[in-house]
């Protein structure tokens, strides 16, 4: 309310020996009365007093508007795996971007902008403002997964509707699609979108019985299923994401307002628009950024169009780096070495650009270090608010860089997690890997010696962007300092395992996922159908993608089969590759068991081969100690560095390895033989 208002609203009633009469047709408001007895005012007039009440629902309406009115709009625009390269702004030459180019010349380019490896971590820092494993969310989450964004933990948007603001997502959320994790659990007024990833719709797992696990793609609308998305429905998604976007922001445009939009672009399958789909000169996926900076545009355009330019904050940015492997249908990281799934830059530095015009500066950057867990601190200051005492969070208020006060970052440090693995820590250029670090899915750099211990690492990021010269031996008090970050982080969040500064995730006992009404099964008969701690079903040559496959970071492990081999050598089951994982395979005869963390190999086996047929298991224990039994007698023992830092990305395969091999042996000939009663309980 304004001064004005509460000063009238004072004056009329606490003023001494004021009276307010109701006499028959007649109100009398006595004002004061004056030291020599002389009424200094009188109303007699039911108009008279008609007038002052409308004039108090004016002050009052003027007052809220006003108020609306200096709260600034916020749009936070995220595309999914869009590498570092892959715009205009960026240095790209390969695709075009005219309204994302104009974006930047009328705001700000953010050239250390930092994100998280992978999809679920990365908008669970956005939402939260914490790194990913403060909220127990270090990994990609699966459909009806059992777990998801608690509903105790403060987000973005609860905190800005608090302020007034009118909230809406549209597009993929991925942290969660029981009821309890959605959107309008989290403080949306609203939601349209995929819960998930576009290749998570089932039926689409090879292993045999499983087909019913995953619900077909669903198109969310709030938290009913209202569609099952088909590929070609797919080709839609950017335009009804835009539509639905632009729909939110006209019914709003005269109230505050946050619209998070997450694009499903452009994660594979790619899937662009029938009007963009073969326009550019570099095929599909050159397509599906050109439809998301079309997209861009007209959000832009319909803001200006509003008269909405002046109070509203724009921000561009993608989730992690592009999927190097995935070829011609993914991006570049321009000059930063690796991609999505890695920590090196290429991995989780984003093109990130603020449009805001009466505030930003135009067409400058800035190199300062900030984060996308910095959006939630700046914009619920910018809305006037105040952050919860109750919960630690990492993000700080970024404000003074986006509206030009200041180039320093409020940044100590940031930290690199590779699930709950910390990898590398930066302050200033100074970048330290304190482990092996992945490039991108799996793949590590250039043949690791991973017989010798890993040695700290040291890049000067503003001399070395591509990060290829450990300049560690000519820095040692560098290393040093950085090292007491690491010690500092690991006393507060853990550098492999989980610290006390960990929060638990949302959690449910019956998970289903989301379906069309009436067509989801019963959670016992789902539960029944598929238990990742009885895996008995499966059978040589299935296989389980990331998300189906055990959740197994940070995990203690207990695998456990029947075995009858046919042959001296093959894989039993296989999970990871060579960053991380695990596999208990014939060698020469002799069981063995292998497990590899952050690159890192250790293996142990049998002295003896075993009967005909034999019960194996295989443990990993949280101090890292490894046990192999054979009938119940343990037949070799060894230490691993501890438990496997981050969920593997590459599939759970029994009886071969369709990937980058875990350990020594050849993983694409399938096992000879019978595995049964296969087990894999991660706890």
């Amino acid at each position: 309310m304004t001064p004005a208002f509460f000063l009238f609203c004072f004056a009329a009633v606490k003023m001494p020996k004021s009276k307010l009469w109701f006499s028959g047709e007649r109100l009398d408001l006595i004002a004061p009365i004056d030291q020599a007895g002389r009424v200094a005012t009188r109303f007699h007039s039911k108009r008279t007093i008609l007038a002052l009440l409308v004039l108090i629902g004016v002050l009052v309406v003027t007052s809220l508007a006003a108020e609306g009115a200096s709260k600034p709009n916020f749009i936070l625009i995220l595309a999914d795996d869009m590498g570092y390269g892959d715009i205009g702004p960026f240095g790209s030459t390969k695709n075009r971007t005219p309204n994302l180019d104009r974006m930047a010349q009328e705001g700000l380019r953010f050239t250390s902008f930092y994100a998280a490896p992978v999809c679920t971590p990365s908008r669970a820092q956005i939402l939260t403002g914490c790194y990913a494993k403060r909220v127990s969310l270090p990994n990609v989450l699966s459909p009806a997964a059992a777990i998801g964004l608690s509903t105790n933990e403060h987000t973005i948007a609860e905190l800005l509707k608090a302020q007034g603001y009118a909230t809406m997502a549209v597009g993929k959320w991925h942290v969660g699609d029981a009821p309890e994790f959605l959107p309008t659990r989290h403080g949306f007024d609203s939601y349209f979108g995929l819960p998930y990833s576009n290749d998570m719709g089932g039926p689409a797992n090879l292993a045999k019985g499983r087909r019913q696990r995953r619900p077909p793609l669903p198109l969310v609308q709030n938290e009913q299923v209202i569609e099952t998305v088909t590929p070609e429905g797919q080709n839609r998604l950017t335009e009804r994401y835009t539509e639905a976007a632009l729909k939110f922001v006209r019914e709003h445009k005269d109230a505050p307002f946050f619209l998070y939009l997450p694009h499903t672009a452009v994660h594979v399958p790619i899937h662009p628009g029938d009007r963009f789909r073969g326009k550019s000169p570099n095929g599909l996926y050159s397509d599906w950024v050109e439809e998301v900076d079309w997209s861009v545009g007209r959000v832009l355009d319909t803001v200006r169009e509003l008269g909405l330019a002046e109070r509203t904050l724009v921000i561009f940015t993608s989730d992690n780096g592009p999927w190097l492997s995935q070829g011609t249908n993914a991006g570049v990281a321009g000059p930063l070495r690796g991609g999505k799934g890695g920590t090196y830059e290429g991995g989780v530095r984003e093109p990130t650009i603020a449009w805001w015009p009466s505030k930003v500066p135009h067409g400058g950057a800035v190199d300062a270090i900030a984060a996308n867990f910095d959006f939630l601190p700046t914009f619920v200051s910018l809305a006037g608010g105040t952050l919860p005492p109750d919960d630690k969070i990492d993000g700080l208020d970024i404000s003074p860089l986006l509206l030009g006060r200041t180039k320093e970052s409020p940044h100590q440090a940031h930290y690199y997690f590779s699930g709950n693995a910390l990898q590398a820590v930066r302050s200033g250029p100074w970048k330290l890997a304190v482990a092996r670090q992945s490039e991108g899915l799996g793949k590590t750099a250039a043949a690791p010696d991973t017989a010798k211990p890993f040695t700290p690492t040291l890049y000067n990021l503003d001399e070395d962007i591509g990060e290829k010269r450990d300049v560690a031996g000519q820095h040692p008090e560098v290393v040093k300092r950085l090292q007491g970050l690491v010690a500092q982080m690991g006393a507060d969040l853990g550098l492999t395992a989980t610290g006390p500064g960990v929060r638990p995730p949302g959690r449910v006992a019956h998970a289903v996922g989301l379906w069309l009404p009436g067509q989801a099964p019963a959670a016992d008969v789902l539960a029944a159908h598929y238990d990742l701690q009885s895996l008995d079903k499966l059978e040589i040559g299935d296989v389980l993608d990331q998300a189906e496959a055990p959740q197994i970071a940070g995990k203690a492990l207990t695998i456990s089969a029947e075995v009858s081999p046919e042959a001296p050598d093959g894989v039993i089951i296989a999970q990871g590759g060579s960053f991380n994982g695990y596999a208990v395979h014939l060698r020469g005869g002799k069981p063995a068991f292998t497990v590899r963390e952050a690159g890192d190999l250790v293996s142990i086996s049998a002295a003896k081969t075993p009967a005909a047929h034999f019960r194996l298991e295989a443990r990993l224990a949280r101090d890292g100690a490894m046990m192999l039994a054979i009938d119940g007698k343990t037949v070799a023992r060894g230490k691993a560095p501890g438990l496997i830092p981050g969920q593997p990305h590459e599939d759970f395969c029994v009886g071969h390895d369709n990937g980058r091999p875990v350990g020594d042996y050849d993983g694409r000939t399938h096992f000879r033989g019978a595995i049964s009663k296969l087990k894999v309980v991660a706890e």
